[in-house]
């Protein structure tokens, strides 16, 4: 018994393994299943058509920007204050050489231009010996306290190895150091620059896409140099204008320019190129768009904005050098150049419409599935679909 067992299921894993499926056309005459199908063939067609070819833009090739930014900035700014007097600053004294730019991804260019906004000045500094500023590793009561040579990270200076008086009430170790030491202040508020909302900057755009061999810069073609000795740019009356007034930046991104100003901050400023090159060339303008970029927590207010330190040097008539110190606040401008391009080609146009034709074939799948699994007669529809026809003598003769 076990043998004729063993017999069946060798023969019906023979027969499994040498089984062949042919297709067979069922014809089903029914309102439901006909809409069923004619309605998912129109999804697939518009997809196709609507999305794929049109919305996506499917019959096109595409390419990235390749970009170069360069700015120049212009306007006067006066002070009046204790420390340095009445004075006029001029874009010499504003404008500090940026960090080298980073770029961000292959797809996006960046450059920088910083506006200082505000500033705590030290005057007449000196290599001589000086009072450090008290904290837990620089307090005192004798010179044993204080060792050497000890120069921390946090130190203005390298300590002596004496302890000196800081004020009546503090001692403190004495350092060799630029002195007197930097004043640890808050910055100003309003702050000193606060005539750079005024200030206004050229920005002028260079921008190629390779593969197209197609150039263009957003000093556009009409733009000529009587019109930019007025133009300011705003999105509602200027949009083509380069020529940008900082606060008119700041307030594109909701902020207020004098709030930023007392601690600095970081702009970003994106142009945006996406051209459709088989339209007229003319239509391929950039668009602006301003955010800012560094963190404004209101719940974390530790080092906010963006500030650094940057010294004048000078030598009096005995040869001495002496240095004014600058803890400068300012906004940095990031401009980010990004987009791309495309163009008719007939290669993604057959690609994508033959991965959308492909798609057709599910029609069936999903009208199959609907059919055989929803549909009141599905038993019968079953028994239509699939007819098997055994060739292997297998079944009982009658």
């Amino acid at each position: 018994m076990t043998q004729v067992k063993d017999s069946h299921c060798c023969e019906a894993v023979c027969n499994c393994f040498f089984d062949y499926s042919t297709s067979k056309t069922l014809v089903i005459r029914s309102k439901k299943v006909g809409a069923i199908n004619r309605t998912t063939q129109a999804l697939v067609i518009a997809y196709i058509i609507g999305y794929v070819c049109v919305w996506n833009k499917g019959y096109q090739e595409t390419d990235t920007v390749l970009s170069s930014v360069t700015t120049k900035v212009k306007g006067i700014a006066l002070t009046n204050t204790s420390d340095l007097g009445l004075r006029v600053w001029d874009v010499a004294d504003y404008i500090i050489p940026p960090q080298v730019p980073i770029r961000a991804n292959k797809d996006e260019e960046e450059s920088s231009f910083f506006v200082l906004t505000n500033l705590i000045v030290t005057d007449n500094q000196t290599q001589a010996h000086c009072a450090e500023i008290p904290s837990e590793s620089s307090r005192c009561y004798t010179d044993k306290d204080c060792k050497v040579g000890i120069k921390g990270p946090r130190s203005n200076g390298v300590q002596t190895g004496r302890c000196v008086i800081f004020n009546q009430t503090v001692k403190t170790c004495e350092v060799f150091a630029w002195c007197p030491l930097e004043r640890d202040d808050e910055p100003p508020n309003p702050p000193m620059l606060g005539d750079a909302e005024n200030f206004t900057v050229l920005v002028k755009n260079n921008i190629r896409f390779p593969k197209f061999q197609f150039s263009k810069r957003n000093i556009l073609p009409h733009i000529n140099s009587s019109y930019l000795q007025d133009c300011v740019f705003s999105r509602s009356s200027d949009p083509e204008c380069p020529i940008f007034r900082l606060k008119d930046m700041v307030d594109e991104a909701e902020e207020d320019f004098q709030t930023m100003a007392v601690h600095g901050g970081v702009m970003g400023v994106q142009i945006r190129w996406d051209c459709d090159l088989d339209l007229p060339h003319t239509w391929c303008v950039p668009r602006y768009n301003f955010r800012r970029l560094d963190n404004k927590d209101p719940t974390n207010t530790v080092s906010p904005g963006y500030n650094f330190r940057f010294a004048k040097y000078y030598k009096n008539n005995d040869g001495k050098e002496t240095r004014t110190l600058i803890k400068g606040y300012g906004i940095r401008f990031d401009i980010m150049v990004f987009g791309e391009a495309g163009k008719f080609n007939v290669i993604p146009l057959l690609l994508n419409v033959g991965a959308g034709l492909g798609l057709l074939g599910l029609v069936t799948v999903v009208c199959d599935w609907i059919v055989l699994t929803f549909m009141t007669k599905r038993n019968l529809y079953r028994e239509q679909k699939y007819t098997y026809v055994d060739d292997f003598g297998l079944l009982p003769e009658n």
